[in-house]
């Protein structure tokens, strides 16, 4: 396939940041190309520059769709960050558990899903903090289609299901299937609900939150979107909810309703 022609490089960020609010900078083109050659191929296309004039003609809402997934879709596994998780297992979710009414489900999202491993991990650790479905509700969100069938299935390869959960979790929380596939079991697929929605619209229709997982996504949009998408969660959280962010957006301006608190080598957000 040809070089993308410096133009449809340009076309392309925009589509992108139109559909997805995605800043793609100048000079990445070798991304575009690694995440948008497969899918010209999928659609019998010889060139991203062929991509590109049907993307132009407005007609194919599949290829648009496909698209704004292949290039939105981020890395994940369980357990990633677990300073993370060892914050919330010593500090947050007891704190939370102790101030919270005896009716009141704890309540987490997982923006940004994926393939849902952070949401299932998120699960495990307050299992393994003896709540159970009746306790919890995890959301979690993804702008993609695809990576949250998947996550709704539960369902992993051996590389996956291997890459942090540790094989005590696994066997307790996972089923093997076949060979090659592990399968979240039941009851921990119970408590995690999977749904569309992009960061940009009404986060306050999700519900309020105790917990919210908003991480290595922010880093992708302009600051004007940032700032808006933080002051929404901030709506979204209870007070004295809880805002993890990935370890390159901790320094974001974060405005006066949050404190931001250290626990071990975890940074986070509280809501005042």
């Amino acid at each position: 396939m040809t070089k993308l022609q410096p133009e449809n490089y340009r076309f392309l960020q925009e589509h992108i940041r139109r559909q997805s609010g995605i800043v793609l900078d100048d000079g990445k083109d070798y991304l575009v190309e690694a995440r948008l050659l497969p899918v010209a191929s999928d659609f019998g296309l010889k060139s991203l520059d062929d991509l590109c004039a049907r993307l132009r003609s407005l007609s194919d809402i599949s290829l648009q769709r496909k698209v704004v997934e292949a290039m939105t879709t981020n890395e994940t596994y369980f357990f990633r960050e677990p300073a993370h998780f060892e914050a919330l297992r010593v500090e947050v979710v007891p704190a939370l558990l102790k101030a919270r009414p005896a009716d009141q489900k704890l309540s987490l999202w997982s923006a940004a899903a994926s393939t849902g491993q952070e949401a299932y991990s998120l699960a495990i650790l307050l299992c393994e903090l003896g709540l159970n479905a009746g306790d919890i509700r995890i959301v979690g969100t993804d702008i993609s289609s695809a990576v949250l069938e998947r996550a709704s299935a539960g369902v992993y390869n051996q590389t996956e299901i291997e890459r942090g959960l540790p094989a005590h979790l696994r066997a307790q929380y996972c089923t093997q299937v076949d060979r090659e596939n592990w399968e979240i079991k039941p009851a921990l697929r119970r408590m995690t609900t999977f749904q569309l929605f992009d960061l940009r619209y009404n986060v306050r229709a999700l519900g309020q939150f105790d917990i919210v997982f908003c991480r290595n996504v922010l880093i992708y949009f302009d600051l004007i979107t940032k700032t808006r998408i933080v002051e929404d969660i901030h709506s979204a959280l209870r007070p004295g909810g809880y805002l993890f962010l990935g370890g390159s957006e901790v320094s974001l301006p974060m405005g006066p309703g949050f404190n931001r608190v250290v626990i071990g080598d975890a940074t986070c957000f509280q809501r005042i």
